[in-house]
C-alpha cells in the first residue's frame, strides 16, 4: 500500500513552462523584442533560468509597466543572461543590452536578470550603458539585477529626459566588475541623472570610473550601499561633480549609511604587521567627490555642485582621499567615519598639472577657496588647491595597505565569458534530486500513518453508532461526526 501511495504522488505532471526560451539563439532578439512590442501595457517579459540569450540588438520596453524578468524571480546564479552580442567594429558596434526609454515608459520593471556586457578586455567603445533606463519617464524600477562588463561607459544609466526623468528605484542589485584602470578605459557602476530617485541596498563591485555618479539629480537618496575594489583602481566611490545636465544643482541628495572600502593588503596577515603589499597597486582614489573641481579642475570654470547632504558613510581600506570638497556650496557633510584599517596613500602623477600644489593624501581635505556656505564635521583638513585630484597614482608597490577584507563575491557573479550553453553543475542537481525524493519519501510515510489512524478512528466510531438508539425520523449526515 505504501508503495502504490508514493507512485501516485510522484505521478504528479510537471508544470509547463512560463518562459520564452533562448533557443533557437539565431531568433532570440526578434522574438524578445515582438513579445514586448505586440503586448501592451503591463506585459511580463518571462526569460528562463539557467539561460543565456545572445542578443544582437538591445532589448526595448515600449509600454507601461512592461516587465522584463526570470521566471520564478531567482536572486541567485540560474537568473537569466542578457549576453551583449552584437558585432563591433572600428570603435563602434552594441553596447546596451535593455533599453527602457521610450516615449512610453512610465513604470518599466527590469527584475531579476542578469546583464554581461563582453567587453572582456578590449578598449570602451561608444555607444549607452549595459542598462538604459529613464528618460522621460516615472516610478520605473531594477532591482536584484547583476550588471557587469560593460563594453562602453557604465553598468546601469538612468538618464534625465527632458530634466523630467523622476521616481525610479535602483535597489538591491550586484553591479560591476565594469571597465579597466588603464587610462581613459575606465566604467561606472551606478549612473544616475534622474530627480527624485532611490538608489539603495546595491553591492557594487570593482568598478573603475564612479562606483555611483549622481549627475545633479535632485530629491534623490544613496543610502545603504557597498562600493568595493579588488583589481583596479577607482578614480571615485561615490561622485557629486557633475554639472551637466542640472547645473550643478544636487538639492535634495542624501547620500547616507553608504560604505566604501578602498584596497587591502593581498599578502598573508602575519598577525604582527599593520600593513602589507597589494599585488595590484589598488585604491580608491577619492571616497566622495564633491564639486567639480576635485575632478575637472578648472575645466567648468566657476560652477560649482550646491545644496547635497551627505552623512554617517563608513570608508575603510587604502585611499588617497576619503571625502574631498571643492568648488561647492550649501552642502551639509557630516557624521562620516573611517571604520577598520585605513590608509591614505598616492602621489602626483604625470597628469598633473604642472605647478598645481595638489595636496597630500589624507582622509577628510576641503578647498576653503571656492567651497562656501556648507556644514562640514571638523576633522576636515583645510588646503587651497582641490583641484583634478584623481591625477594621484598609487605607490608601485611597498607595505602600505591595510589588512582587512572585502565583501565576499557575491554567489550571483557568474564567469566574464559566455557559454553557448547553460551552466549547470552535477553535485547540485544530485543534491536537489536526493532532496526532493527524501523530502517526498518522508511526506508518503506520514499520510500513510495518518491514512490508517484515521481508518482506524472511522472503524471505532461505526461501532460506536452502531450501537447507539437512533430517534426515528433522525437521518445521520456525514457531517455529524
Amino acid at each position: 500500500m505504501f508503495l502504490n501511495y508514493l507512485h501516485k504522488m510522484m505521478a504528479v505532471p510537471r508544470a509547463a513552462s512560463s518562459c520564452e526560451p533562448a533557443d533557437p539563439s539565431n531568433t532570440v532578439t526578434t522574438r524578445l523584442n515582438t513579445l514586448l512590442n505586440s503586448s501592451g501595457s503591463g506585459y511580463v517579459l518571462s526569460l528562463c533560468p539557467s539561460s543565456q540569450y545572445f542578443i544582437d540588438a538591445p532589448i526595448l520596453f515600449t509600454s507601461p509597466n512592461q516587465e522584463i524578468s526570470t521566471f520564478g524571480y531567482p536572486t541567485d546564479n540560474t537568473r537569466a543572461i542578457l549576453v551583449v552580442n552584437g558585432a563591433v567594429s572600428n570603435g563602434t558596434g552594441q553596447t546596451t543590452a535593455v533599453d527602457g526609454t521610450c516615449a512610453n515608459c512610465d513604470g518599466v520593471k527590469l527584475r531579476n536578470v542578469q546583464i554581461n556586457g563582453t567587453r572582456a578586455g578590449a578598449p570602451p567603445i561608444n555607444g549607452g550603458a549595459n542598462i538604459e533606463m529613464g528618460g522621460s519617464n516615472s516610478g520605473q524600477l531594477i532591482e536584484y539585477v547583476h550588471s557587469w562588463d560593460p563594453r562602453s561607459w557604465s553598468c546601469l544609466h538612468i538618464s534625465e529626459g527632458a530634466l523630467n526623468c523622476t521616481n525610479v528605484t535602483v535597489q538591491n542589485n550586484d553591479v560591476g566588475p565594469a571597465g579597466s584602470d588603464l587610462f581613459q578605459q575606465w566604467a561606472d557602476g551606478i549612473s544616475v541623472a534622474c530627480t527624485n530617485s532611490i538608489v539603495r541596498n546595491n553591492m557594487i563591485n570593482n568598478p573603475t570610473d564612479g562606483g555611483i555618479v549622481l549627475f545633479g539629480s535632485p530629491g534623490t537618496l544613496v543610502e545603504n550601499n557597498t562600493i568595493w575594489v579588488e583589481n583596479n583602481t577607482l578614480l571615485g566611490g561615490i561622485n557629486m561633480v557633475d554639472v551637466m545636465p542640472f547645473s550643478g544643482d544636487y538639492k535634495g541628495v542624501v547620500v547616507t549609511n553608504n560604505t566604501i572600502m578602498g584596497g587591502f593588503a593581498t599578502n598573508p596577515d602575519t598577525g604582527s604587521a599593520i600593513k602589507g603589499t597589494n599585488n595590484q597597486d589598488v585604491i580608491i582614489k577619492i571616497g566622495i567627490a564633491i564639486g567639480p573641481r576635485t575632478w575637472f579642475g578648472n575645466e567648468y570654470l566657476n560652477n560649482v555642485s550646491t545644496g547635497g547632504t551627505v552623512l554617517n558613510n563608513q570608508l575603510t581600506g587604502a585611499f588617497s582621499f576619503g571625502i574631498a570638497i571643492s568648488s561647492a556650496t550649501n552642502f551639509t557633510v557630516e557624521n562620516n567615519v573611517l571604520i577598520g584599517n585605513t590608509s591614505f596613500i598616492g602621489a602626483r602623477g604625470p597628469n598633473c598639472t604642472t605647478g598645481d600644489p595638489t595636496p597630500s593624501p589624507a582622509p577628510f581635505v576641503i578647498d576653503i577657496n571656492n567651497t562656501a556656505q556648507s556644514t562640514t564635521q571638523s576633522n576636515f583638513s583645510a588646503n587651497t588647491d582641490g583641484d583634478a585630484l584623481t591625477c594621484v597614482l598609487p605607490p608601485d608597490g611597498g607595505d602600505y595597505w591595510p589588512f582587512g577584507g572585502n565583501p565576499s563575491t557575491s554567489p550571483s557573479s557568474p564567469s566574464s565569458s559566455p557559454s553557448k550553453s547553460s551552466q549547470s553543475s552535477t553535485g547540485k542537481i544530485v543534491g536537489i534530486v536526493v532532496g526532493v525524493v527524501g523530502g517526498m519519501l518522508l511526506i508518503a510515510l506520514a499520510a500513510w500513518y495518518i491514512r490508517k489512524w484515521a481508518l482506524k478512528r472511522a472503524e471505532d466510531r461505526a461501532h460506536f453508532k452502531n450501537t447507539r438508539h437512533v430517534q426515528k425520523g433522525y437521518a445521520r449526515s456525514k457531517e455529524q461526526f
